[in-house]
């Protein structure tokens, strides 16, 4: 019945266009202006018989076209045209008929778009090709001011013209002519244009399209749209267009999202192009003085949503200045749950388009009517709460999608986020109660997520790259950009934050796609978003730390997690506990002295399992006392690892060649470990210079004096991990920037104080110059001199020939102070590090910072702390703590200078320093023995002596103060070895 329906039809156009050729003419040479009209039997029985497949209904609907242009052109009224004087009575069957023919006009060509598909961007000079007759008839039929055009234009969209238009394009793509590279506008781009523009007038009565169908979806998602119509992306951006498209999109995209046309290749989703256009034209928009708002509030709920479904387009390059977005491998884990792989230049069309200027705009617009300066327990505003939630949550996808390099130092330098963030924080903090995003993110954090969560994974790596570039007086002085008292706050946040994620509700790592929550988003489960969080909030507080070690305006205490207690620390030591992770990740969460034991009982547990094994190759160095470094040298660096980590017994060679007395079970080694550590590290020997204040750091020339300096540089590192490895405490003050290579890091601008004072003092000058920096004729280049030879390097390619200028200032300084901290001496640490971690694990150094771990080498500079010796005593052979020459010796002590305090502590134990956290810790106890048992002459007239290896003095019993002190003076300031132990 169906098929005897449809042959009936075909008979009846058969007829019906056989009356029409008679009548017209195939051509249409029998018409005239009257043809259009309601009384006209033309426009019915074409618009019935017409079929797009039928050539000979293309070449009528063809003419029928340049004859209504010819008409339009010669009257001016269309309307008349159509409805003769009275369009109102008969509106409707006018109405039927433009739509009908504007339809067919665009069938048409999207039938034979193949064939026609070199004619796609013509333009209206081309007046002679199919494509632009049709185009130019269709966009007379919608032109604005038609009082059927809402009709029109409504019908064309529910007859899914919009997708028409996008197999045309696609088809058409690649045939792009010279037209639109002059500037010229095609007569598809026209029409387009006005189905667009009409969508934005007021009032409009277009039925509502479905979002499959609608320009968002069909022609938004074209690859490259702008580049093909540059005339739409200017109607689009600076019509007011751009919001509304966006407002429709925000409503529907996250619905919409999987069902975005991807019939081009998987290079080019549909997503990924519909990103790539909002984003290019949306800069534009964003840039016009009436740009709203609510738009920027849409656009960052449209483009957050779309970036958080794209795969990471960070560069190959990574950056090295910003390791916080350096995520760790479960974060990974999970934006490689789908491969997606992005055609470079679409790649390159969202990198290009999220620029500096982007972003300034963006802030500028969403941050505008924001005050930064907020009184006391004011509750953030709806508009206020609305901004935090579009900035953060486009810049967290962002941060997670795109390379960084570009666009951090505009965020911290140009733009309001942080003092914006940071006064929102403080507000939430202050009243204990963290507003929740507003509804059109919600999708990215689940209901029982932290107000502080997103927030804090914007905030923290801006700040932190803020923190790498600004200079000590303005952090300190002038308080910028934050004030001391805030930061104070800041510290207490990021550290309740912290315990929070990494004890209180540790994050289960995300590892298969169910944790991801139903979500297209592969990266922005609130799983992740916490790890983020964990991982940026750790080192930005680890940063926060380093500004108090220079300077303290705070507490060490206020680093410190109030939960830390006995149970932590018993936890801290094994494996995969929780609290094993925050020792990895944030160590300064737990208090020094805490960390020190666990570090003490880390290192005990490696040398107990060496010992068992060492009882049968125990090592003994055989040492020349004046050829300490080279005899050291050339035994220790005979050892493999395993030999290291066992016990070394020393035997020491006078300058007559004869053994110096005495047994070493471990005292001996102590005295050798201060002697060698001294002489190796003596700046007289070549290795190693001193800053001004005396603090060592390698010696870039160093290789002009030793041939061989890099290996000595190897045993030095070897030399200082085995003092730590043992306990032994030297004193070796070393400079900041050089602990730093002992943690692997990279030292910046602010460290260079510590190195050389004057030049830090001559790029903070230039850094704040005010004048043209060009004018000094400064050129990308550093001069080096080393023992009077000067040589001349380039800090980048081509750096000779390249002038310093006020836009590039900041890098030079930065590439001066990288050069003297970081580069000149890259091969010393490396070498150094190199022999330190064959004792000394990266994970046991990882806990402390720079400014701990040099109390770690060397101990406190503070005197000796008699009272706490003496706490810890014991006595034997009739002593006891009462006893008066115990009493006399107590009082002698204690009024020692520190110079003589640290030689009676080397004279007793081996080491001029005591026990880190007190000598609680020495292992055996002080002890002091009676020298003899009777108070005879003979006995008064012996020194003093010790037994190293035990930690014990055995003290004659002397009758007077003065007698004690002489003895013990004498004794300690011998030089005779171990000759009187």
């Amino acid at each position: 019945k169906c098929f005897r329906g449809r042959k009936a039809v075909a008979a009846e156009r058969y007829k019906v266009r056989e009356e029409f050729y008679g009548k017209y003419g195939k051509l249409c040479q029998n018409v005239d202006r009257t043809c259009f009209g309601l009384d006209s039997e033309f426009l019915r029985q074409l618009l019935f018989f017409f079929d797009a497949r039928n050539a000979g209904d293309i070449s009528t609907l063809m003419e029928t076209c340049r004859l209504l242009q010819r008409l339009v052109r010669d009257c001016g009224d269309i309307v008349s045209l159509f409805a003769g004087m009275d369009y109102s009575s008969k509106h409707a069957l006018v109405d039927y008929r433009v739509k009908q023919l504007a339809y067919i006009c665009i069938k048409a060509i999207h039938q034979n778009r193949n064939q026609l598909k070199n004619q796609t961007f013509a333009t209206p000079e081309d007046s002679g090709t199919f494509t632009t007759v049709l185009l130019e008839a269709g966009g007379l039929l919608i032109d604005p001011k038609l009082p059927w055009v809402c009709k029109t234009v409504g019908y064309l969209l529910q007859k899914k013209a919009l997708t028409l238009f996008r197999e045309i394009v696609l088809t058409g793509k690649d045939h792009l002519n010279s037209h639109t590279c002059l500037g010229k506008v095609s007569s598809l781009e026209r029409v387009l244009a006005l189905i667009i523009s009409h969508t934005g007038q007021k009032p409009c009565i277009c039925p509502n399209t479905d979002a499959r169908w609608s320009f968002s979806s069909q022609i938004l998602t074209v690859p490259f749209l702008w580049k093909l119509f540059p005339y739409l992306k200017e109607v689009f951006a600076a019509r007011g267009l751009c919001q509304v498209y966006l407002h429709q999109m925000a409503l529907c995209v996250q619905n919409h999202a999987d069902v975005l046309p991807n019939d081009v290749s998987n290079e080019f989703p549909g997503y990924a192009c519909l990103l790539g256009n909002i984003l290019e034209a949306a800069g534009f928009a964003l840039s016009r003085a009436d740009c709203s708002f609510d738009m920027a509030i849409d656009l960052a709920a449209v483009t957050t949503f779309l970036l958080g479904t794209l795969p990471s387009l960070k560069s190959s390059d990574r950056e090295t200045q910003d390791s916080s977005m350096q995520v760790d491998d479960d974060v990974a884990a999970v934006h490689e749950l789908v491969e997606v792989v992005l055609d470079r230049n679409l790649e390159q069309q969202i990198r290009n388009a999220i620029d500096p200027r982007f972003l300034l705009q963006l802030t500028n617009v969403l941050f505008g009517g924001i005050s930064t300066v907020k009184g006391l327990h004011n509750d953030p505003d709806d508009k206020e709460v609305a901004a935090i939630g579009a900035a953060c949550s486009f810049l967290h996808v962002t941060f997670n999608a795109l390379p960084l390099e570009r666009i951090m130092t505009v965020l911290a330098y140009r733009t309001e986020l942080v003092p914006v963030l940071w006064n929102f924080m403080k507000c939430c903090h202050e009243n204990q109660k963290w507003t929740s995003l507003s509804e059109q993110f919600s999708y990215l954090l689940s209901g029982d997520a932290p107000g502080w969560l997103l927030p804090l994974a914007v905030f923290c790596p801006v700040y932190k790259h803020m923190l790498m570039i600004v200079d000590n007086e303005e952090f300190y002085e002038q308080e910028k950009p934050l004030s001391v008292e805030d930061i104070r706050c800041l510290i207490i946040i990021l550290r309740q934050a912290l315990w929070q994620l990494l004890w209180v509700n540790p994050m289960t790592p995300p590892n298969s796609a169910k944790s991801v929550t139903n979500s297209t988003l592969k990266g922005q489960s609130v799983e992740v978003i916490q790890l983020r969080v964990s991982v940026v909030a750790s080192e930005l507080l680890s940063q926060l730390q380093d500004w108090n070690n220079r300077r303290q305006f705070a507490p060490p205490s206020d680093f410190h997690a109030d939960g830390v207690n006995e149970f932590f620390i018993s936890q801290a030591v094994i494996e995969n506990t929780r609290a094993n992770d925050i020792l990895k990740q944030a160590p300064f969460l737990v208090p020094f002295t805490s960390r020190v034991k666990i570090f003490t009982s880390q290192l005990a547990a490696v040398r107990q399992k060496h010992s068992a094994h060492a009882v049968y190759t125990r090592n003994r160095f055989r040492i020349r006392r004046d050829h300490i470094l080279e005899d050291a040298y050339n035994q220790m660096s005979a050892l493999s690892e395993d030999d290291l980590r066992g016990p070394i017994r020393v035997t020491f060679v006078n300058e007559f060649g004869v053994e110096e007395a005495g047994i070493d079970g471990g005292g001996i080694f102590k005295d050798f470990m201060e002697n060698i550590t001294r002489a190796a590290f003596d700046v007289q020997y070549g290795l190693f210079k001193e800053t001004a204040d005396h603090l060592l750091y390698p010696n870039p020339g160093s290789g002009m004096i030793h041939e061989q300096h890099l290996q000595f540089f190897h045993f030095l590192g070897v030399l200082l991990a085995k003092a730590m490895f043992e306990g032994i405490l030297v004193e070796i003050p070393f400079a900041t920037f050089f602990l730093s290579k002992l943690k692997q890091k990279y030292n910046y601008l602010n460290d260079l104080p510590s190195l050389d004072p004057e030049l830090y003092r001559h790029l903070i000058f230039l850094k704040h110059y005010k004048g043209d920096i060009s004018d000094l004729e400064l050129y990308f280049v550093i001069v080096n001199n080393e023992y009077g030879e000067q040589t001349e390097e380039e800090l980048l390619p081509g750096g000779k020939n390249s002038r310093v200028s006020n836009e590039t200032v900041i890098t030079f300084i930065h590439l001066v102070a990288n050069h003297r901290l970081n580069f000149q001496i890259r091969q010393q640490s490396s070498h150094f590090l190199r022999g330190f971690q064959q004792l000394i694990q990266k994970d046991w150094i990882d806990m402390f910072n720079e400014h701990e771990l040099q109390l770690l080498i060397s101990g406190s500079l503070a005197s000796l702390d008699v009272d706490d010796l003496r706490l810890n005593t014991n006595y034997a052979g009739g002593y006891h703590s009462e006893h008066y020459v115990i009493e006399m010796f107590w009082e002698v002590l204690k009024n020692f200078s520190l110079e003589n305090q640290k030689k009676f502590l080397k004279f007793v134990t081996g080491c001029s320093r005591g026990p880190l956290l007190g000598f609680k810790y020495l292992e055996p106890l002080f002890c002091i023995q009676r020298a003899a048992g009777s108070a005879s002459e003979e006995a008064l007239d012996r020194l003093p002596t010790s037994a190293t290896c035990m930690n014990l003095l055995k003290l004659p019993p002397y009758r007077s103060k003065e007698q004690l002190e002489n003895k013990l003076l004498y004794a300690i300031n011998a030089d005779a070895g171990f000759d009187l132990s």
